[in-house]
């Protein structure tokens, strides 16, 4: 199962001009740890989704919106 929250995060990182390394850091992750999320090598628990939200600055909304492309495709 694809994780909701990776390509939302990226998203994220992406319209906030934002580093990844950056951001793993601020969550307390290494980026090898945190590409390993954002990838699906690594499951991301909920504690990581409360970490990457007060990292981003963003609400659990923005990490669990699901686009209408892809509810069109399920």
């Amino acid at each position: 199962m694809n994780s909701i929250v990776a390509p939302n995060v990226e998203k994220i990182i992406t319209r906030k001009c934002l580093k990844q390394s950056a951001v793993a850091e601020k969550a307390g992750y290494s980026k090898q740890q945190f590409n390993d999320m954002l990838r699906g090598r690594k499951v991301i628990r909920d504690l990581d989704v409360l970490k990457i939200m007060i990292a981003l600055d963003v609400d659990a909304n923005e990490l669990f919106k699901v686009d209408d492309q892809e509810t069109d495709r399920r």
